[in-house]
């Protein structure tokens, strides 16, 4: 006898993938896969070595979360084709969830970040910093745009990408550096929200940005989305109240001019410590500046 025709015990197939015999044995009684041969004086199940591929696609798909009525009815028309199609509908659920989970571990490493910051932070530095360029989703505003219509238009932006829940990005304002010049400290003109999975990607025209699978949406320049450039950043910290912050941007622009250092761009404003306090005099604003050259 062929070694791949030798029946093997339930036992011994089990074991041979790596499952309980007992998993065996229900999909047995559902109908989803059965043994080669089963013993008429003792009724134990054996299997063939030729069997294992189609046992290995069902635990495969198990793993994907597929449904046993769903393997079951590709079991009973199963093609190439139709697995083809299977395995294309999975791998998009499996880049979505990939994705998620990117986007997590990337705002727990922020939060990780902001920690460490609050932790070794002096309130009253102004320091220079290096960043990477990062890409962001803006939502213009102006004095007259109440909180009501700021939530909104950022609800709609968020729902855009299909975030999971609202940890996901991380949100701040954006002051431009001609207003800051201009002493107009309370000149907002955009929200800002960062989703960790957006990326830049240079050297790909717009339609090769397209190309990419939609579970990971990419910032081309020319798509209406920010960019936030990279390089040398002044960065400052202001705790408590915000009628006290433009005091902390005239300090910023102090600092600046005395070392001959030109602003430019926006001055981004983001919360670093929400979910550590419970008042708001104890809250605490980063600015971050980019500077020119």
């Amino acid at each position: 006898m062929n070694k791949k025709e030798k029946l093997l015990t339930i036992g011994q197939f089990a074991a041979m993938h790596g499952i309980n015999k007992k998993t065996l044995m229900w999909y047995d009684e559902t109908g989803l896969f059965k043994p080669a041969y089963i013993n008429p004086e003792n009724g134990y199940r054996c299997y063939t070595y030729h069997q294992s591929p189609i046992l290995e696609t069902i635990l495969l798909l198990r793993e994907l979360d597929v449904s046993i009525n769903e393997i079951r009815d590709f079991m009973k028309k199963r093609s190439a084709a139709s697995l083809k199609l299977l395995l294309e509908e999975k791998i998009n659920d499996l880049e979505r969830s990939i994705t998620h989970l990117q986007a997590v571990r990337n705002t727990l490493g922020k939060y990780q970040q902001n920690m460490s910051t609050l932790l070794t932070m002096d309130l009253s530095e102004i320091s220079i910093i290096e960043k990477e360029e990062r890409c962001l989703i803006t939502v213009d505003i102006d004095k007259d745009t109440s909180f009501e219509q700021e939530v909104e238009m950022v609800t709609a932006e968020t729902e855009k990408y299909h975030l999971g829940r609202l940890h996901d990005a991380n949100y701040g304002s954006m002051l431009s550096v001609d207003s800051l010049y201009r002493g107009s400290f309370d000149d907002y003109g955009k929200i800002f929200i960062e989703i960790p999975f957006l990326t830049v990607q240079h050297g790909l025209s717009l339609t090769e940005q397209n190309s990419f699978p939609a579970a990971k949406p990419h910032c081309p320049a020319d798509n209406g989305l920010h960019i936030q450039p990279g390089g040398k950043y002044l960065r400052a910290f202001h705790k408590g109240d915000w009628g006290n912050l433009p005091q902390r941007y005239r300090e910023i622009l102090d600092y600046a001019d005395s070392r001959e250092l030109t602003l430019c761009g926006f001055s981004y404003e983001m919360g670093i410590n929400e979910i550590v306090i419970e008042r708001m005099e104890d809250y605490i604003v980063q600015i971050e500046i980019p500077l020119q050259g």
